[in-house]
């Protein structure tokens, strides 16, 4: 298991389609997880997942819609197929996923799955005392939303690697 390298993305908000993202970047790490069989890599995300202190929740796809966690963050353990994701709402950029990837989201942060194929899916956590909301944009909404998002607090630790939320406490 490799978990010393990622790379970062940050998103600015978009007051015009109601999706308020962070000021914290999204943490994108390639191949986390090396294995053969999707099982082995699901149990090998949620064994990370679980001793850096992200209870995993769920086994699932990516939702093909536009939506963000306003009262949460979220860390995206792909295991298996690969899909292409768009994060930071509809006008935002897209990368590609592969098994042992794993997606590091800030509360706020848009995400929804363009194409997906080999029968996509990953493990959802969070940290321990946040429960996903499931909000689609609303401009209306944007201020109240951004400021719930900006309010979440931060992990004690990171899903991958515990050390790295000091860059999220640096923001």
């Amino acid at each position: 298991m490799s978990t010393s390298t990622f790379d970062t993305l940050y998103l600015e908000g978009d007051a015009q389609r109601g999706f308020p993202n962070s000021r914290l970047p999204v943490l994108i790490y390639r191949a986390v997880i090396t294995q053969t069989e999707p099982e082995r890599y699901a149990q090998a995300l949620e064994t990370m997942f679980e001793q850096n202190g992200w209870p995993p929740a769920w086994r699932y796809h990516l939702y093909d819609f536009q939506h963000f966690h306003a009262d949460a963050h979220e860390a995206l353990g792909v295991f298996r197929g690969r899909a292409r994701a768009q994060l930071g709402g509809p006008d935002g950029p897209t990368i590609t996923l592969a098994p042992g990837d794993v997606l590091v989201l800030p509360a706020g942060t848009g995400h929804a799955c363009l194409q997906d194929e080999d029968d996509f899916c990953m493990v959802g956590a969070y940290p321990p005392g946040q429960k996903p909301d499931l909000e689609r944009g609303n401009p209306e909404e944007f201020d109240a939303l951004k400021a719930r998002a900006a309010a979440v607090d931060l992990p004690a630790q990171g899903p991958v690697d515990g050390n790295v939320m000091a860059l999220w406490q640096e923001c």
